[in-house]
């Protein structure tokens, strides 16, 4: 999977759609490390965020030692 984001000023990576970047920015998530400990059921409800945004941000966040909460 590929990391790296093709967005300026996040961390996400390039599976993690438009809507759901811009959706968790709006939150005030502005890195992937953020998002850690944070329940998948709050990100969930923002609207953008979909199972596979959670998907490859659970992954994400795996592959650094960290997990969604």
């Amino acid at each position: 999977m590929a990391t790296g984001s093709d967005r300026p000023g996040t961390d996400y990576p390039r599976g993690v759609g438009a809507p759901a970047t811009r959706a968790l920015e709006a939150a005030g998530y502005t890195r992937l490390d953020q998002l850690a400990g944070v329940p998948a059921a709050e990100l969930a409800a923002l609207h953008g965020v979909g199972p596979k945004a959670l998907r490859v941000l659970g992954e994400a966040l795996a592959e650094r030692g960290m997990s969604l909460g």
